[in-house]
């Protein structure tokens, strides 16, 4: 377990190699670039956000091209397809396919064009069938809608809200307007919503008539300056058209789909060059010269430099961080212990001073994962389910990888704690030969003890693991105290909570009700309790006296002491959470069995069979996704409250090497 040493850089080139420089620190990610040189009367920066936008314009159009694609044409998904990663090239493929991405992004372009056709024609297509469905009931009338009358007389077309016949509508015209006496009502066609009808009168007479039919609820007719009959025949060729044009758009999308690979290459690529842009606009330059300063890891410096020199030429000056700067931090471990990486990373890197945590999270993670979950069935399935991916897919990314690995460690563990727990999808051995083959004598025996049958023993060794945990973590504070020569640190924060803790736990294992009780097979003799006991008081005094030993005040000293004693109840606190571990492990043990129980309800018979194959799979299935979730969520936890919390500080930055952020392709050189 180490925290990778940084050295400091500063990179001097040529300004006519600034591109070349940045695409290869870029390639190979070895380098964050920190820009903390001031600007004077000849360094200064230069204005490149044009360029930047003009990348990051590409990238989306090309990222919307992909997307219209998928739409339309979408391309083959594997259901494990999140696990391939990104296709790798070589510096000198992605510079081959750099040529010709501007025909890529007018592809785009076009992509997009025809998307926001298709999404016009869309639109259009409701218009056309609603005026299709106000016009359906005057297909039989063969004059315009807009027809107002002629010279002498007025026309009203349109409709009541309800069925009516001529008769009626005129009844209602002369009640409403008795003066007019001269109009003529003709019902174009009625259903039980509307009266669609056509009413003459004489011009003299319109503003009667006009009112009369306002007062029934009339309503005119859409208008059309055409016979309703050909005006739908023009809405049917224009709907037809419009669906011929969706047709049309889609098939020639469908034709571009030969360009999706090309398509994602010019959105990694135009999204470099943003990135690269950005970065440009941070650095010094002048009218020849430009540079570069930042963080790289102490065993890539040297060689960074050697190949600097040799390709461009460039000047590079290593030297050591100062005290006060932000040095990033990056992890670097074993393949055992490196899985674990993202579960300190998600917490907090290790601080200026502080040490790697991750083999010691590493040995306590598995650990505590394997024993919740308990079951050789189920971690067998995460074995093979994560060893799968793992050979699999070669791309995979990297943070990925380690969740992969750490699964693999963590079904390991199950898989050994569910041999010793005599554990396979719970009893499953014993009910299938007993149920099915009448073998009441097969079974899977425990190479310890079964969690069911003595629970108790399993909860005081879960607090037994909950103690060495805690006490590891104390261990590492020592370490770390004595490591930087803080010596009394080492002595009032750690060697007296050993003596408290440590002591106590000794007094309490020589009463006899209480090891009786938790189910031990010794009870510790007198005088050890007795020599705990003192042990135990020192401590506590130790506590008392130093807690508070950075005031200068005693009162204040004494104060802090006690308030510093008091953290003996976090103590209890931290070991009674282990009991977690009995929980969540005899939670597995224990649905697996009902489900086993539920199975074979029907006995030796081809129900009974599907019956339990039925259950078998779809309720082992549920039982190990839930408890396997619970014990990643519960392991998490112990570490994160009970561990960290009795040596770990963090607060680290996460070592952000410049390099390629991109969807589809990776490009990658070693050095």
């Amino acid at each position: 377990m180490a925290v990778v040493p940084m050295k400091k850089v500063l990179i001097c080139g040529l300004k006519q190699n600034r591109k070349a420089i940045l695409d290869f620190l870029q390639c190979r990610k070895v380098l964050e670039i920190s820009g903390d040189l001031p600007e004077d009367a000849v360094l200064q920066k230069t204005d490149v956000s044009s360029r930047k936008i003009l990348f990051e314009r590409n990238a989306g159009s090309a990222r919307q091209a992909l997307e219209v694609l998928e739409q339309y044409a979408p391309g083959e998904v594997g259901m494990l397809s999140s696990f391939a990663g990104r296709k790798p090239l070589i510096f000198e493929e992605y510079e081959a396919g750099a040529v010709d991405h501007e025909a890529v992004i007018a592809d785009a372009l076009r992509l997009q064009e025809l998307a926001n056709s298709i999404g016009e024609s869309r639109s259009r297509i409701p218009k056309l069938e609603q005026q299709m469905e106000a016009l359906s009931p005057w297909q039989s009338f063969d004059l315009p809608l807009d027809f107002a009358g002629t010279k002498m007389s007025a026309a009203f077309i349109g409709s009541l809200a309800e069925p009516l016949t001529a008769e009626e509508v005129t009844a209602c015209l002369r009640t409403f307007a008795p003066e007019a006496e001269t109009v003529d009502v003709t019902v174009v066609s009625s259903s039980r919503e509307q009266t669609c009808l056509f009413a003459v009168c004489a011009r003299a007479e319109a503003d009667a008539v006009e009112e009369a039919l306002g007062r029934m609820g009339f309503a005119r007719a859409p208008l059309t300056s055409v016979v309703p009959a050909k005006r739908s025949e023009q809405l049917r060729a224009e709907l037809a058209a419009e669906k011929e044009k969706i047709e049309e758009c889609r098939r020639q999308i469908c034709d571009m789909a030969t360009e999706r690979e090309k398509l994602k290459f010019a959105m990694d690529y135009n999204t470099m060059r943003a990135e690269t842009y950005e970065v440009l606009g941070g650095l010094l330059q002048s009218r020849r010269v430009f540079f570069i300063t930042g963080y790289v890891p102490a065993d890539k410096a040297e060689v960074l430099k050697a190949a600097l020199d040799e390709r461009y030429g460039a000047f590079t000056d290593i030297s050591d961080p100062g005290e006060d700067e932000d040095v990033p931090v990056l992890l670097h471990n074993n393949a055992f212990s490196a899985p674990v990486e993202g579960v300190i990373e998600s917490y907090s890197l290790p601080g200026r001073g502080e040490v790697d945590p991750s083999m010691i999270v590493a040995l306590f993670y598995y650990m505590f994962f394997g024993l919740m979950l308990s079951d050789a069935g189920y971690g067998l399935i995460i074995v093979a389910g994560s060893v799968y991916c793992l050979h699999r897919f070669k791309n995979m990314e990297e943070n990925l990888k380690k969740s992969l690995k750490m699964f693999l460690y963590s079904g390991i563990a199950a898989m050994f704690w569910g041999v010793m727990f005599g554990s396979f999808f719970g009893d499953a051995v014993s009910v299938i030969a007993t149920t099915f083959f009448g073998r009441p004598d097969i079974s899977l025996k425990p190479l310890w003890f079964e969690p069911v049958n003595m629970p108790m023993k399993l909860l005081v060794f879960s607090f037994l693991l909950g103690i060495i945990h805690l006490f590891t973590g104390l261990g590492v504070r020592l370490y770390t105290c004595l490591r930087s020569g803080r010596i009394m640190d080492a002595v009032c924060d750690v060697f007296f909570w050993y003596m408290l803790v440590g002591g106590a736990i000794l007094c309490l294992l020589t009463v006899e009700m209480l090891t009786n009780m938790m189910g031990l097979r010794f009870t510790l003799p007198a005088p050890v309790g007795t020599v705990a006991g003192v042990v135990a008081v020192g401590g506590a005094i130790g506590i008392v006296l130093t807690s508070g030993r950075s005031s200068r005040s005693w009162g204040k000293r004494l104060l802090k002491g006690l308030y510093g004693l008091y953290g003996i109840s976090n103590y209890l606190s931290d070991i009674l959470s282990y009991s977690r571990l009995l929980a969540l492990g005899l939670a597995t043990s224990v649905i697996s069995t009902v489900l086993n129980q539920l199975g074979s309800m029907m006995g030796n018979s081809i129900p009974g069979v599907i019956l339990f194959i039925l259950i078998f799979v779809f309720g082992h299935s549920l039982n190990l996704a839930i408890n396997a979730l619970g014990a990643y969520v519960h392991t998490n936890w112990l570490q994160y409250v009970e561990f960290f919390g009795k040596f770990y500080n963090g607060g680290g930055r996460m070592f952000a090497p410049f390099g390629i952020h991109t969807k589809y392709y990776k490009v990658k050189e070693e050095i």
